[in-house]
C-alpha cells in the first residue's frame, strides 16, 4: 500500500519520500508494526479472552507445575495473524505473487487452527478439528502452492544458458562506463523445479531428474513430483510446530529463530549480486519477501512477551498450525526446502519424537502383549520435563540449538 502512496507522490518534492520503496526501509516499518501490535493491542486482546472466559483446557499429565495453567487464554494464535497480516497489506507490494502467497498461506492456516480452537473452547470438545479435516486443509494449501507455482508466469528463477555438452554460454558486452569489452554468461528468467541442496559444490537438485525415465511425459510428471513434495513439507513442518507448541514460548521462539535465517536467505537469493557473489539461484522478485518475514519475526518476538513463562496466553493451534506453514511454503518458494531438516530440526525432533514413540509402543504391544516407551513421554520436551528439567531451561536449551543449526544452514551458502 506505502508502495503504491510512492508511486503516487514520486513527482512530488516531499522529504524522506524516496525511502519508501526500499525493501530495508518497508522491512523495518513491517517489523517495527508488528511488534507494536503484538506488544500493545495483544495486552487488549488477552483482557478481551479473559472475560470471555476463553481459557485452555489443559489434561492432566502428571507434569510438575502443569495444572496450574489451567485457565490460561489461549486462542492467541489470531494476535500473531494480526501482527503478520496487517503490517504485510500496508508495506509490502501486494502484486507480487509470493506476498500474495504467503498472505494466503497466513489466513487459510490461521482459519483451520481458529476452527480447531473453537470447537475445543466454545463446544467443549476437547479433540477440537478431526485429524483427517486438518490434513485435508493442508493437503489443499500444498494444492494451490504447488498449483500456482506451476501456472502464474511470475514465478521464476534465472539459469546459466547451456551449449549441447552442457557447458555454460558466455557472450562479449561492453561496459557502458569503461568501454572495455568483458565476458559473462547467457542467463534467461525460467520456470522449474530446480530447488538448492546443501554442502555439494553445484547445490542445486532438481525433481525433474526423478522422472527422468519417463521420456516426454516427464515435462508434466516433475510438477507432479513437485506438487507431492509440497503437500509433504507444509503438512509435516505444520503438523511439527503444532506438537512443538507444549511449553510455554518454544514454538513462538523457534519460529521466530527459523523465520529470521529464511529472511535471510530470501534477500540474497533476491539480490542479484549476492546470489552472483555467493553463487546460489537467483530468484527473480523474491526480495519482496523480506517485508513479510520481518512482519512474522516482529509477531514471534512481541508474542513472546506474553508468552514466555509463565505464559500469560497460549497461542493455540491458531498460531502454532499457522507458523509451521508460514515456514515450510516459505522455504519452498526461496527453493530452500530441503534444508527444513536442518533450520527446523528442533520441529522434526519433536515430530520424530512422537512417531517413534508410538511406533515402538504399538510394536512392543503387538510383540510382547504389553506397550513399551522409548521416551518418559513425547514430545520429546514433556521427557525432559519428566526427568526434572524446569521449563525455561528446557526452552532456552532448545533455543540454543535452534540458534546453531540457523547458523549451519546461513553457512551452506559457502559450506560446499
Amino acid at each position: 500500500m506505502f508502495y503504491w502512496l510512492y508511486e503516487l507522490l514520486a513527482g512530488h518534492d516531499i522529504p524522506g519520500i524516496g525511502m519508501l520503496p526500499g525493501i530495508s526501509f518497508r522491512s523495518a516499518a513491517a517489523i517495527i508494526l508488528s511488534l507494536f501490535i503484538t506488544t500493545i493491542f495483544g495486552k487488549k486482546l488477552i483482557r478481551i479472552l479473559q472475560r470471555k472466559q476463553i481459557g485452555d483446557e489443559v489434561r492432566d499429565l502428571g507434569l510438575e507445575g502443569q495444572m496450574q495453567k489451567q485457565g490460561t487464554p489461549t486462542m492467541g494464535g489470531i494476535i500473531i495473524l494480526m501482527a503478520i497480516i496487517i503490517p504485510t497489506l500496508l508495506f509490502a507490494r501486494l502484486d507480487n505473487i509470493y506476498i500474495l502467497l504467503m498472505l494466503i498461506t497466513t489466513a487459510f492456516l490461521g482459519m483451520i487452527g481458529f476452527i480447531d480452537d473453537y470447537i475445543k473452547v466454545f463446544k467443549k470438545n476437547k479433540e477440537g478439528l478431526a485429524g483427517r479435516f486438518k490434513i485435508l486443509g493442508q493437503v489443499s494449501l500444498g494444492l494451490i502452492v504447488a498449483a500456482t507455482l506451476f501456472i502464474s508466469e511470475d514465478v521464476k528463477v534465472r539459469e546459466h544458458l547451456t551449449d549441447e555438452n552442457g557447458a555454460f554460454l558466455t557472450e562479449q558486452v561492453t561496459d557502458a562506463a569503461t568501454g572495455e569489452t568483458i565476458e559473462q554468461f547467457v542467463m534467461e528468467d525460467v520456470k522449474s523445479t530446480k530447488t538448492t541442496i546443501p554442502f555439494i559444490k553445484k547445490n542445486e537438485f532438481d525433481y525433474a531428474w526423478l522422472v527422468a525415465f519417463a521420456g516426454d511425459a516427464a515435462d508434466w510428471l516433475k510438477w507432479l513430483v513437485y506438487a507431492v513434495a509440497i503437500i509433504l513439507i507444509i503438512t509435516a513442518v505444520s503438523n511439527a510446530a503444532n506438537l512443538t507448541d507444549g511449553i510455554d514460548g518454544l514454538a513462538t521462539g523457534t519460529s521466530a529463530i527459523s523465520g529470521a535465517t529464511l529472511g535471510i536467505l530470501a534477500y540474497v537469493s533476491g539480490n542479484v549480486i549476492y546470489a552472483d557473489y555467493l553463487n546460489i539461484m537467483y530468484i527473480p522478485n523474491i526480495g519482496e519477501l523480506t517485508v513479510f518475514i520481518a512482519a512474522f519475526i516482529g509477531a514471534t518476538v512481541g508474542f513472546l512477551w506474553y508468552n514466555s513463562f509463565p505464559a500469560q496466553v497460549f497461542m493455540g493451534d491458531t498460531g502454532s498450525l499457522a507458523l509451521g506453514g508460514i515456514l515450510a511454503v516459505f522455504a519452498v518458494i526461496i527453493r530452500k526446502e530441503i534444508l527444513i531438516p536442518l533450520l527446523c530440526g528442533i520441529f522434526v525432533v519433536e515430530n520424530l519424537s512422537v512417531v517413534i514413540q508410538v511406533s515402538w509402543f504399538k510394536y512392543t504391544k503387538r510383540k510382547y502383549g504389553e506397550g513399551r516407551r522409548v521416551f518418559l513421554m513425547s514430545p520429546i520436551h514433556h521427557h525432559f520435563q519428566k526427568k526434572g528439567f524446569p521449563e525455561p531451561k528446557i526452552v532456552t536449551r532448545f533455543w540454543i540449538v535452534g540458534i546453531i543449526l540457523a547458523v549451519i544452514t546461513i553457512a551452506t551458502l559457502k559450506m560446499r
